[in-house]
């Protein structure tokens, strides 16, 4: 009986090492890691199958209690039996593949093992086309369930024998024989596959981390390497920003070179043959044309692939890849190689992930360009809610002035010169310090109060700290107009109107107050106001809902809009922002704060 263990062990051996040069090739390991469909399970029933034939041919041929090891069993006679590793294979088949698999695997080597022949040919072949199905069965269930497959296999793997040497004694005749032949090879057969199966299933747990670790270890990558080039895609797709993309690529990729182009020109290209592969010259490959063209991947393998005109180019193989915004092909990212064989199948798979993730870049940098173009158009409307009668009046009351007192006129003309310049400027940034939003406010209230002098009156209370604070431009002057046109418009009798704008500090913030004693807002309109444009016969609502949609957008959250209003007794907006503090010159990088938000 032991002196079985070393012979059983000896096939074991041969097994793994067919499984460990199976485990080299790429398509194995990829049937072993993933779920399966048909096509595979066809593939790992010939696999595990194959297994089982090679268990049967060499197996230990045990005959009247004499062991007979040779090396290929092409036959056996009536009264002999084979002690082999045929169950270890198609358990694990069934195991790993489900019950399909497991029966298919069994159907192959039990058949294979009948037509060797001997006294337990049937009980062996029922037996093993039994193990198959049923360790399948138990496999999915164990699937399901999240077990730990490694020590269930070899618990599964022993039962396994332990019922073959069962189905043996039942079916086997004459059944002396087969008593001895099971006290016989029972405990060695039992112990190494019970091993045998313990070392597949390790070898298998091995190859499914090394996938996982290489997936990590490209993922982490990808995603390395997209981190440090979204700053650059974010400006789109030009000149600069393919430039630093190649140098990035070029440094943590194995490509030799990288070029980057648009629909119509090469934007960049880094390393080997830059010499010639020259930025903003006309595409000179067909193939980044047919990338173009098919919105697919494409590879070259030779320079001839490649189809690169210039005589001694060094380029012998290329991955080229579309970048995509919305489905549509607007570039195409190349990764070149020197040398064929190290354009593999991971340095293709990380470029597929880059090519997607620089996509999603392009079409982000695309929405922010067209959110910062609605933020301009929203200022524009802003700037259109400006009276259409203003400038008219203005231009009436200075005229008029002009014969009376000169002195206010010119005072005035000054003014409104202030007034459109501070429209100019507020169209052409994001954020401007109070002190240029109070000046573009005092510059229209002067305007006003020349045509009506004794129609309200305007308090200020400025923390004087807080005037370089930058804020949205047309936040307060579209207010203030609101008063002066809505709140004072219906004022009856000789009541003065009070306007008062407040500013002071709160925690990190600061708090803007504008509020006023006129009409207020019917509660009918309170609610609405702010949140979306209204239809009135005062107005809109469109400056409010402009007002609080930007200062939500800029600020990403961080500031807040209020409005309160009483019939009869006045209205007060507050605006909470936080607080940044930069001079004029500085503002353009108080704006890049949001936008990186």
């Amino acid at each position: 009986m032991l002196h079985l263990l070393p012979l059983m062990l000896e096939r074991v051996g041969i097994l793994l090492i067919v499984v460990f040069l199976l485990s080299r090739m790429r398509s194995f390991r990829q049937i072993i890691h993933h779920e399966h469909r048909l096509k595979e399970k066809l593939m790992l029933i010939a696999i595990f199958g194959i297994f089982g034939i090679i268990s049967n041919y060499t197996g230990i041929k045990v005959s009247n209690g004499i062991v007979a090891s040779q090396a290929w069993q092409t036959g056996v006679d009536y009264d002999s039996a084979l002690a082999n590793t045929r169950v270890l294979g198609v358990a694990l088949g069934g195991l790993l593949g489900g019950p399909l698999v497991g029966l298919g695997a069994g159907l192959i080597a039990g058949l294979h093992r009948i037509s060797l022949g001997g006294f337990t040919a049937v009980a062996c072949g029922v037996s093993t086309i039994f193990a198959g199905f049923v360790t399948g069965l138990i496999g999915s269930y164990l699937r399901r369930r999240g077990k730990n497959m490694t020590w269930w296999a070899v618990l599964i793997g022993i039962i396994m024998e332990c019922v073959q040497m069962g189905i043996i004694l039942l079916v086997a005749r004459p059944f002396d024989t087969a008593l001895e032949l099971v006290t016989m090879i029972a405990l060695p057969m039992i112990v190494i596959n019970g091993f045998g199966t313990l070392l597949f299933m390790l070898l298998v747990q091995s190859i499914v981390q090394e996938e996982e670790r290489t997936r990590a270890l490209q993922t982490h990558k990808a995603l390395h390497i997209a981190d440090q080039t979204l700053p650059f895609f974010r400006q789109g797709l030009n000149v600069n920003s393919s430039r630093e993309v190649a140098a990035i690529m070029l440094r943590w990729t194995h490509a030799d070179a990288i070029s980057i182009t648009n629909r119509d020109q090469v934007l960049a290209h880094a390393g080997a043959a830059s010499d010639h592969h020259i930025p903003l010259q006309s595409l000179s490959t067909q193939l980044t044309r047919n990338v173009l063209e098919h919105g697919r991947l494409l590879k070259a393998q030779s320079r001839e692939d490649i189809q690169c005109n210039h005589e001694g180019c060094p380029l012998q193989a290329a991955i080229v890849l579309p970048l995509k915004v919305h489905q549509h092909t607007v570039g195409s990212l190349k990764l070149y190689f020197t040398n064929p064989l190290h354009m593999d199948r991971v340095e293709q798979e990380l470029a597929e992930g880059l090519s997607k993730l620089f996509s999603t870049q392009l079409e982000l940098a695309e929405a922010e360009q067209q959110s910062r173009l609605l933020k301009d158009a929203e200022i524009k409307a802003l700037q259109a809610q400006v009276h259409p009668h203003f400038l008219f009046n203005a231009i009436n009351t200075i005229s008029v002035l002009c014969r009376k007192d000169p002195e206010t006129a010119r005072k005035l003309l000054l003014k409104l010169g202030v007034f459109f310049r501070s429209n100019l400027q507020g169209a052409r940034q994001m954020l401007i310090p109070l002190d240029k939003e109070l000046e573009h406010v005092e510059a229209y209230l002067t305007l006003e109060k020349a045509r009506f002098p004794d129609k309200y009156t305007v308090h200020l209370d400025i923390d004087p700290s807080l005037e370089p604070v930058l804020i949205p431009p047309f936040t307060l002057q579209p207010l203030i107009e609101n008063a002066v046109r809505h709140g004072f418009g219906s004022l009856k009798g000789k009541r003065v109107g009070e306007v008062r704008i407040r500013a002071h500090r709160l925690e990190d913030s600061m708090v803007l107050i504008t509020e006023d004693n006129g009409v207020g807002i019917s509660p009918e309109l309170l609610g609405s106001l702010g949140k979306q444009k209204i239809k009135s016969t005062t107005g809109t609502g469109t400056a409010l809902h402009n007002i609080k949609k930007r200062i939500e957008e800029i600020y990403d959250g961080d500031a807040s809009f209020h409005l309160e209003s009483e019939r009869n007794a006045g209205t007060k907006v507050t605006l909470t922002v936080p607080l940044i503090h930069h001079t004029w010159g500085e503002q353009q990088d108080a704006e890049g704060v949001y936008r990186r938000g």
